[in-house]
């Protein structure tokens, strides 16, 4: 799959370092403060941003993003202005579509992935398709051009590590700890460890999410993988003040970080 994601990560192994993938929740507060949002980290130094489609029941993720979801949907965001957030910050940085399949199928898979491809999206990331049962919506996307991503557990079997590594565009998103998503103090012991030998077991680049929220974090992860997913420390400092500063509280985040 040859597109943005897929050419973010071959420069960043040229530049010889660690990338950073932004999430947002899209509609948190508002679909024009989410494109303010975007903006300010693209210029922070976020490599890719994660559009998040907000959903009244996302089992992956914590308490921060969960209430951002909930927010956005009681100020009733819909699929329509993702696509159009994603529109208007198309040429700022790649974007990957970060959805639950329940949303997606509802839009209706073909409708989805035209307009997306139309709004900008280069792929999607759907956090409970498992790659047995995404032929359908795999080559809706592919059909026109965009990729899709799956995530790679602390679980997962040398079986389904492989075939994760085949079935994913552009890179592997691995998650770093079993649980939800959520602000960490510290990374888990092991993660290092386990990074270096999924990377030296499977051919796509790596990115690494779930409790990345520290300068420190990135600092011991830089050399363990070709990226960071950095979501619910943007989220937080987004609800933190209100729509009122929130794009310059969100690229603060990734300024930190980045100058670890």
């Amino acid at each position: 799959m040859k597109n943005r994601i897929s050419a973010l990560f071959k420069r960043l192994r040229r530049e010889k370092r660690c990338g950073l993938i932004a999430y947002v929740t899209c509609g948190d507060p508002d679909r024009e403060t989410t494109i303010r949002v975007v903006e300010e980290l693209a210029a922070a130094g976020a490599d890719a941003i994660e559009l998040g489609v907000p959903f009244s029941d996302p089992i992956a993720d914590g308490p921060v993003i969960q209430a951002a979801a909930q927010r956005a949907l009681t100020a009733g965001t819909t699929i329509q202005d993702v696509l159009a957030i994603a529109g208007a910050v198309r040429d700022k940085v790649p974007l990957i579509a970060f959805s639950y399949l329940n949303p997606i199928m509802r839009y209706g898979v073909d409708r989805f992935a035209e307009e997306a491809a139309a709004s900008g999206f280069d792929a999607a990331l759907i956090t409970d398709l498992p790659p047995e049962s995404a032929d359908m919506i795999r080559d809706a996307l592919h059909f026109r051009g965009l990729g899709l991503i799956f995530l790679l557990a602390p679980t997962s079997s040398d079986v389904r590590i492989k075939l994760i590594d085949r079935a994913s565009d552009g890179f592997v998103y691995y998650v770093s700890t079993t649980g939800v998503t959520g602000v960490r103090r510290d990374l888990d012991p092991a993660l290092l460890s386990r990074l270096d030998e999924i990377r030296s077991r499977i051919k796509k680049p790596v990115a690494v999410g779930f409790g990345v929220s520290q300068p420190e974090h990135y600092e011991a992860l830089r050399d363990h993988c070709d990226a960071v997913v950095v979501g619910s420390a943007i989220v937080r400092a987004i609800a933190e003040g209100g729509r009122e500063g929130a794009a310059g509280r969100a690229g603060a985040v990734v300024r930190r970080i980045l100058n670890a």
